[in-house]
């Protein structure tokens, strides 16, 4: 392909969600030529892939927004606690329209490979529509759940019926009514979605190979009053988000669950328990520290779920009996009560493993299911998976799959750059607080850093800023650390890659606490990108 037919900007965003919209809004405002890729034919990102049954996020919806917009917070209503997928992806399109960003998103367009081309210090992209683009710098904005997970059993292919991942649902209504339904999976889109298919299917049969914790969401709609007081709070709501340790302005309990007797233990978990979403989870400072104190939560749950399913031994085989907390914390509607119907079947694949997909349903080593739909609730290749779906090559034509081994060995400095990929900025990236904090306000603080560093770079005329070996290997170490000294490396779930086969374990979030997050960042940004190295390159005459 000629040079004359590649397109040349400053900067490429991949991804038209919460951080690819707000990174083309804040490099436009700072006079950058940008330009957003986006898969599908719309904005929203996670929101517009998962439109499942019950969809539903499980941060409240007054702390769920973009936060940098006063005006922004004030037009917008939300309708009740936690909002539903629908919600959330009409507030990103008032977004995308309220800016007019959408003139500088490509949709229906997916970026096969992005190169570093060392000759021109630029970042070469080639798009699945045959085009190539030029750009300064590259940045990820894909999320850390964007690869969709879908197990390998098999006869998938010979299923005479419907099947569908919950993290690829069709635009159109699927009717479950008078369909006899199997959902295989019991994560955090298992959990919501199976209460509202059981209403309305013949049959439900849930395929559970771990059990979990999952705590009621007690979602109800706001008043006037409540919305016109947060929004008159404004900026108090966002100063406390921000120096938060979770980007959500809860306040911590600093007392460990061992310190309060029997009693007044119960009654705290108790209370929560009433209030519902996670307050459960700020209950004890030490739930995710202490063996004993997460105990006391675990068994606190398993006591109510044994109160609400009516069977003993259903109710039996839904008791987690790993750590809890290890595995995503779930928020649910409805859902221990969902196995008191008489319509829905539980099945433990544990005890009795799919063996393979028939045509008419789903056979395990004891029995056969005859089904007419099948829904894999199976979550996600976290974290790299996102990643490692494009051909990402810095330096000396070493892929970032390469360079992480599979994501064996994965090194970032801040969660937003690593070693030999000049350039590149990756929004919530591995090693990086992402998915256990606010979201919103996570991407907020990364791309803020990443507009003002790219600002910086033009000021003081510099061409190419790279990440130091040693700077990412400390933070490395650091994150490692910190980890170390919790019980989520404990268990087996998708924040360590359990949920794929094969894959390497290893924890890759940052649990320091995102206050202290974005004080680090701060200070890097302060001491002149300290850990980066920062290459003028000599003018041509």
């Amino acid at each position: 392909m000629s040079s004359q037919t590649i397109k040349e900007v400053d900067a490429v965003v991949l991804g038209a969600g919460f951080a690819g919209l707000y990174m083309l809004h804040q490099l436009r405002s700072k006079g950058f030529s940008t330009v957003v890729y986006e898969a599908g034919d719309g904005v929203g990102g996670v929101w517009y892939w998962n439109r499942y049954p019950g969809a539903r996020c499980d941060i409240e919806s007054i702390y769920y927004n973009y936060t940098f917009s006063k005006e922004l917070y004030e037009e917008w209503t939300w309708t009740s606690r936690f909002p539903e997928q629908k919600e959330i992806l009409q507030y990103l399109n008032y977004v995308a329209d309220r800016f007019q960003l959408r003139e500088d998103i490509q949709f229906n367009t997916r970026v096969n490979a992005a190169h570093f081309d060392e000759e021109l210090n630029k970042w070469l992209i080639d798009l699945n529509d045959g085009q190539q683009v030029l750009a300064k710098y590259f940045i990820t904005g894909i999320g850390c759940l964007s690869a969709a997970n879908i197990p390998k059993i098999e006869g998938l292919q010979q299923f005479n019926g419907k099947w569908y991942h919950t993290g690829h649902w069709p635009h159109e209504q699927v009717d479950f009514t008078g369909k006899r339904v199997g959902i295989i999976g019991t994560g955090s889109s298992g959990i919501q979605a199976i209460p509202v298919i059981a209403k309305v299917a013949k049959h439900l049969t849930v395929f559970q190979r771990t059990p979990q914790y999952t705590i009621p969401a007690r979602n109800h709609p706001y008043d006037d009053g409540f919305i016109k007081e947060t929004k008159q709070n404004f900026e108090m709501l966002k100063q406390a988000m921000r120096n938060s340790v979770s980007g959500t302005p809860f306040a911590q309990n600093h007392q460990s669950a061992m310190e309060d007797s029997d009693v007044t233990r119960q009654e705290v978990f108790e209370n929560a328990w009433t209030q519902g979403g996670f307050a459960f989870s700020t209950t004890y400072h030490d739930l995710l520290t202490n063996e004993q104190s997460n105990e006391q939560a675990a068994e606190f749950i398993r006591s109510k779920i044994k109160q609400i399913v009516k069977n003993p031994a259903i109710a039996e085989k839904l008791c987690p009996t790993y750590m809890y907390g290890t595995k995503r914390q779930v928020l649910d509607s409805d859902y221990f009560e969902t196995y008191n119907r008489e319509n829905v079947l539980l099945v433990d694949v544990k005890e009795s493993p799919i063996k393979k997909i028939t045509e008419t349903g789903i056979q395990t080593i004891d029995k056969h299911f005859d089904l007419d739909i099948i829904i894999f609730a199976t979550g996600y290749d976290g974290m790299t998976g996102p990643l490692f779906k494009i051909d990402i090559q810095g330096k000396d034509g070493v892929t970032l799959k390469d360079k992480w081994e599979d994501g064996a060995s994965v090194q970032t400095y801040l969660g937003l750059t690593t070693a030999g990929f000049p350039n590149l900025f990756m929004i919530t990236g591995p090693e990086s607080p992402s998915v256990l904090v606010n979201m919103p306000i996570a991407i907020e603080q990364h791309v803020e850093w990443i507009a003002q560093c790219i600002d910086y770079l033009r000021k003081h005329d510099i061409d190419v800023m790279e990440t130091k070996i040693e700077a990412e290997e400390a933070w490395s170490k650091h994150c490692r650390e910190i980890a170390n000294g919790t019980l989520y490396v404990k268990g087996d779930s998708w924040y360590t890659g359990a949920n794929i086969a094969g894959k390497p374990r290893s924890f890759l979030i940052y649990l320091g606490g995102f206050d202290y997050y974005t004080k680090r960042c701060n200070e890097v940004a302060q001491n002149n990108y300290e850990g980066f190295k920062l290459m003028k390159l000599k003018s041509i005459s």
